[in-house]
């Protein structure tokens, strides 16, 4: 409205300079035309109002329209955010419930895995057992029961060595492997020509191509068995009737690494022959660590099984093997008593509190070598520079359930 009125006054003061000057006032046909033509401004000033009011009208009417279009969208926007919420709330409370049945879920497979893992186990172990049994399944039921008597077979000035028949034949030919770093085997005829050593025939002499490392050599079947000098675990089948190497291999499980007795400084491999066939025993782990059994397939040198001991190789000075079980002989500060104090049975039959107490007789110093000949029973010893055999007492072990 302000600005209508500002246009008419506009219009009037426009008017009044067209006008004539007074001298024109006079003229009837003048002032009637100038009637005329006011007349025709006051109708476009009329029409203008009504259509700015109009105009005003229809505004006021949209403005109205947008509100209430504004109210009604704020209206809108409420319920939709409230229906994300409630969509968002729906959602994660799904989520909650496929969690729940995804733990359920794993839950049902860790349970199965468990108890599918626990049977695993438990038929392995069944079929370790049976297969232990299979492998010492030999018609051998003897257990050690004490020492009953000792020879002197031989003297020599030599503190280390080994001896032996062949643990696996008829054969009567006694060998002699003097010292614990040699590459010379002597073989004699028989027990007497050994015993004798102006007796003929003279002994052969055999230079093998290796030498051996420590005391832990036997003899299986005409293949002598040894731990080769210069290797961490090498051991060697030596056929002494060809003189040619007939096959190697290396010992697993860290063998090697440390003396398998501690009172004897030179053996890190020790080999033995008993009824079920061909060992090794070797030191575990650490310093004097527990020993470590393995049975070897003499045939094809191939580990067939081990067995971690509870034995250990302090205050040990040897071990021998009688019916698959391993005896081992301590003297604490290697001057004895030589005594039997830990015993081994993979089978699980016998244990220390079933045996008497074993002691070999008194000797000045640890044995550099004891090793039992499934032949004729007896154990075949060297104690610093003698030539033992010592005579078993056995009997019958309680028979597997």
């Amino acid at each position: 409205m302000m600005a209508l009125r500002r246009a008419s006054a506009f219009l009037v003061l426009f008017l009044a300079a067209l006008l004539p000057p007074p001298q024109c006032a006079q003229d009837p046909a003048m002032v009637h035309y100038i009637y005329q033509r006011f007349q025709v401004l006051e109708q476009g000033l009329e029409k203008c109002t009504q259509a700015t009011r109009a105009y005003i009208q229809d505004f006021q009417e949209f403005s109205k329209n947008i509100s209430a279009m504004l109210g009604r969208c704020q209206t809108y926007t409420s319920e939709y955010k409230s229906a994300v919420t409630n969509l968002v709330l729906r959602v994660e409370r799904a989520q909650r419930e496929i969690d729940y049945l995804e733990y359920l879920r794993e839950a049902d497979v860790c349970v199965e895995s468990e108890d599918k893992t626990l049977t695993e186990k438990l038929i392995q172990e069944a079929e370790e057992e049976k297969k232990i049994r299979n492998l010492l399944n030999a018609s051998c039921d003897n257990m050690l029961m004490g020492i009953k008597s000792l020879k002197i077979v031989k003297k020599t000035s030599d503190t280390h060595g080994s001896w032996m028949k062949d643990a696996a034949s008829n054969s009567q030919k006694v060998y002699f492997l003097i010292g614990s770093r040699n590459k010379t085997v002597w073989e004699f005829a028989n027990i007497r020509a050994f015993m004798e050593d102006s007796t003929k025939p003279a002994p052969r002499k055999l230079i093998l191509t290796h030498s051996w490392q420590g005391t832990g050599q036997v003899i299986h079947k005409g293949f002598l068995f040894f731990h080769n000098q210069g290797t961490l675990n090498e051991i060697i089948k030596y056929n002494l009737q060809k003189r040619t190497v007939e096959d190697r291999m290396l010992l697993p499980g860290g063998a090697g690494r440390g003396l398998v007795y501690q009172h004897s400084p030179s053996t890190y491999i020790d080999l033995a022959v008993d009824e079920h066939g061909l060992w090794a025993i070797h030191s575990g782990p650490g310093m004097y660590g527990h020993l470590v059994l393995t049975k070897i397939e003499p045939g094809t040198l191939g580990v067939e099984h081990s067995w971690d001991t509870p034995c250990r190789s302090q205050d040990a000075e040897a071990s021998f093997l009688l019916c698959g079980v391993l005896y081992v002989v301590y003297s604490p500060g290697g001057h004895g008593p030589h005594r039997i104090t830990c015993v081994y049975d993979p089978l699980g039959t016998i244990g220390e509190e079933d045996l008497p107490k074993l002691f070999f007789p008194r000797r000045p110093r640890s044995h550099s070598m004891i090793h039992y000949n499934p032949r004729d029973k007896q154990l075949y010893a060297w104690n610093d520079g003698n030539q033992i055999i010592y005579k078993l007492q056995t009997k019958r072990k309680q028979p597997l359930e």
